[in-house]
């Protein structure tokens, strides 16, 4: 009887455990990162993988906007006082459907709209996006080191109230990226 009931425990345990990294796998993930200095500034040259989660894509069947933010934070350590923040920029991009049209609508926001037939066509400007000018040339002091956090996550914020309540309860709703940390010297 202890022996059936430690295997049914051990059971129990391995599932949560699989359901949890199964969970887990299922954000989004920072597959390129890397800032090239240009003339006129800092640019983000980034890759993000992930799947639009079945209930999301249900929701942007039926015209829902859904917006993707990418935040960048980039400080310079100090050993004498807290890091010091040089540059902390977002940029969020909108996708929608348009059922009349039967067009996805992809619009960095303050930028051009580009509409795509596809999901998987629209997703992929989501997915790579331009380099993005975060940082104005003369920012950031060249040779310094600094460190640079960056993530992209589904911004629940811009959807219409009826919609964040029931976001705050689906699990569709938390795509999210992990804080992605690195170095990057100046130039």
């Amino acid at each position: 009887m202890i022996l059936r009931l430690f295997r049914l425990i051990a059971c129990q345990l391995l599932l949560a455990f699989a359901c949890a990294q199964a969970q887990a796998s299922d954000g989004i993930e920072i597959t390129r990162n890397i800032i090239e200095a240009s003339e006129d500034g800092y640019r983000l040259n980034a890759n993000f993988e992930f799947q639009l989660p079945h209930g999301l894509e249900q929701a942007l069947q039926m015209s829902v906007p859904l917006y993707f933010t990418t935040e960048i934070d980039v400080t310079r350590p100090r050993w004498w006082w807290t890091d010091e923040r040089a540059v902390s920029q977002r940029q969020t991009v909108r996708i929608d459907y348009d059922v009349l049209t039967r067009q996805y609508h992809v619009r960095v926001m303050g930028s051009l709209q580009q509409n795509f037939t596809t999901l998987d066509e629209a997703l992929s400007m989501i997915r790579r996006p331009s380099r993005w000018l975060f940082a104005p040339k003369g920012t950031l002091e060249p040779g310094k080191t600094y460190n640079v956090t960056l993530r992209m996550f589904l911004d629940r914020d811009f959807l219409q109230k009826p919609l964040q309540v029931n976001a705050f309860n689906n699990a569709d709703w938390r795509l999210t990226s992990n804080k992605k940390n690195f170095t990057y010297k100046a130039e």
